[in-house]
């Protein structure tokens, strides 16, 4: 019996594909964005309480800190959009094949990208 298996898998030493990447990075994303919108709401319950609370509000969204993670959780969310919107089409048979499916990671990436940017102009 000749096994040619990997005694240990150590993740670090294993190339993953385009596509693999991007759908946990998808994945990672989700998890990252149920986080970031409980921080939201709770901003957005802050700014309604009263006019202290909006006024602390709008102090915190001036401070560099806090643009940092509004940009962060729009990246997220671009980013999980655009690989959102890959995963409808290859629901709809678009992009099923291997050389599709790299296709369309690399198109959705770079989509992602270029709303990441956009969401970092509009922030700051």
């Amino acid at each position: 019996m000749n096994n040619k298996r990997p005694v240990n898998l150590e993740l670090s030493t294993i190339k993953f594909p385009i596509t693999a990447l991007v759908s946990i990075t998808h994945r990672i994303t989700g998890v990252f964005l149920f986080a970031g919108v409980a921080v939201l709401l709770w901003m957005l319950d802050s700014s309604l309480t009263s006019e202290e609370g909006f006024a602390a509000v709008q102090d915190a969204l001036a401070s560099p800190v806090c643009k940092f993670i509004i940009w962060a959780v729009l990246a997220g969310l671009a980013y999980h959009l655009a690989m959102g919107v890959r995963h409808l089409f290859m629901d709809c048979g678009v992009g099923e094949t291997l050389e599709g499916g790299r296709r369309g990671a690399k198109i959705a990436l770079v989509v992602a990208v270029v709303l990441i940017v956009l969401a970092g102009v509009w922030v700051w």
